[in-house]
């Protein structure tokens, strides 16, 4: 595509200027349209810290054409490709820019012989990364997931599918702290996943359960993967099937992949992936998926862990007092544990006990997460160190507590070693 090389100089004819003046503004005016969204716009000079330079840089060329500077926008664009080659985003930014030198365009990726498709999921992916900079992450809220975080856990993962973003949170005494933000890729077919093949991706509680590295995988998955416990315990119970949700790279031609195009994982940049693997630890880190991010107050959440934990520490100390009827009041009517139903655990704890002179019970480490989209359901870790007179143990242990009723107690309606 053949195009004025720069700027306008004092030497070239006033026509021609203004031609180009007009083309540039219609090009704005186009683009600002595209990109407005009803959001307003941002002062690109406080973007985030925490944001990768790469997507800085975008988003403060995209600001810039919205306000009609072209020529820093486009000087910007192409340090953005000098230092990334395979951002195909960026790409299309730099075309747009030089194709409105020769005539007006009316929207991104004005151009022909390029898949429409392709084009539309371009337009997506710039949505997605400027919305992000329209919008401020509360921090006088926290994630309404995060209930407790166990001391060995350092972070947690939280991946908005709705608005393409992953979030980090740092542990800080129990309590979440955002670090950072990332774009990501998700399900071509959006979220709510029920079965193996429909291309969607998992909403729901989950934790790594391994780190694989790039040499044993093909170029597709780009720097690594993390595998998730897809299907947890609840998928599992509400007969969802499916398997394979990872989080992972991108292919070594491209930069970053369109919000919608993967058959299930979160999928982010290699550069990304690089920062966020560096504090995931397998088995440990959980990986909360959500199709909308929800936010409480510091104390509505304190007032939720206060709750949680009192329930589990009246599970415990029942347990611990050989009272088998208090022990069980504990169990929702819908528990089940393996191939064993509310009534089937009671029967075998009835028999268990009957073999105990004293029991002993401690928990540590908790963790509690609550379920997306749901004010009921949470999923409880910890270490539970057993003892009695005939048998000694530890073992890391999830529960899944529910409100059976509206108004009712909380009580478990799960349990297993984790």
């Amino acid at each position: 595509m053949k195009s004025p090389s720069g700027p306008i100089s004092p030497g070239r004819s006033r026509s021609t200027g203004l031609f180009i003046t007009t083309a540039f503004t219609t090009c704005a005016i186009a683009l600002l349209g595209f990109l407005a969204s009803g959001a307003s716009a941002t002062d690109h000079s406080a973007l985030p810290g925490s944001l990768t330079v790469p997507e800085t840089m975008l988003v403060k060329s995209l600001q810039e054409i919205g306000e009609s500077r072209m020529d820093s926008a486009l000087s910007g664009v192409e340090q953005l490709i000098k230092a990334n080659p395979n951002f195909r985003l960026a790409h299309l930014i730099k075309g747009d820019l030089l194709l409105s030198r020769s005539r007006p365009i009316s929207t991104m990726g004005d151009t022909s012989g390029v898949s429409q498709q392709h084009l539309a999921d371009l337009r997506e992916e710039a949505r997605a990364r400027l919305q992000r900079h329209r919008e401020t992450i509360p921090r006088n809220m926290t994630p309404k997931y995060l209930v407790q975080m166990p001391s060995e856990q350092k972070y947690a993962v939280i991946a908005d599918t709705g608005k393409s973003r992953l979030y980090i949170y740092e542990n800080v005494g129990g309590h979440a702290r955002y670090l950072a933000d990332y774009y990501i890729s998700s399900g071509k077919n959006g979220s709510q996943k029920l079965k193996e093949g429909d291309k969607k991706t998992p909403i729901g509680v989950y934790f790594v359960t391994a780190n694989v590295p790039r040499q044993k995988l093909t170029d597709f998955y780009g720097g690594g993967a993390f595998p998730i416990n897809y299907p947890n315990e609840w998928d599992k119970r509400n007969g969802r099937s499916g398997f394979g949700i990872w989080i992972h790279g991108t292919p070594s031609d491209t930069y970053s992949r369109p919000p919608r195009a993967s058959d299930g994982c979160v999928v982010l940049s290699n550069d990304d992936l690089q920062t966020v693997g560096a504090r995931l630890q397998v088995g440990i880190t959980p990986v909360i998926i959500s199709d909308k991010m929800e936010w409480v107050k510091p104390g509505d959440a304190a007032s939720l862990r206060r709750k949680l934990t009192k329930h589990l520490e009246n599970w415990r100390r029942d347990w611990e007092s050989g009272n088998i009827e208090a022990y069980i009041r504990n169990y929702g009517r819908n528990f089940s544990s393996g191939n064993q139903n509310l009534m089937e655990w009671t029967r075998h704890k009835r028999e268990v006990n009957t073999g105990k002179d004293w029991i002993k019970v401690g928990i540590s480490n908790i963790g509690v997460f609550l379920y997306p989209g749901r004010d009921d359901l949470a999923v409880v870790n910890f270490d539970q160190e057993y003892s009695s007179n005939n048998l000694s143990n530890r073992i890391k242990k999830r529960q899944y507590w529910m409100k059976e009723d509206k108004k009712g107690p909380w009580k478990i309606i799960y349990e297993s070693a984790a």
